[in-house]
């Protein structure tokens, strides 16, 4: 079991993780979802029906979360 360990260690080790993300653009990335989030967010507050929970609501929480995160990795809090 060590020794195919050891392998996959070393074959990892030529093509390092290249994320679909780039580092340089986490920032605008970032501020566009925070800035989608909340704004579906203040239209969600001005027209609320239940057609409006899955169409507004839960895109909105998913873009304000998934904003935060890329907000902290692009100013090194890393999670």
């Amino acid at each position: 079991m060590d020794s195919s360990l050891h392998e996959v260690w070393q074959a990892a080790a030529g093509s390092p993780f290249l994320p679909t993300i780039g580092k340089e653009s986490q920032f605008t990335v970032a501020f566009l979802l925070l800035l989608i989030g909340i704004g579906f967010t203040g239209y969600f507050a001005l027209n609320r029906s239940l057609l409006n929970v899955p169409l507004l609501g839960v895109p909105a929480s998913a873009a304000i979360a998934v904003g935060t995160v890329y907000m902290f990795c692009a100013v090194g809090v890393y999670v």
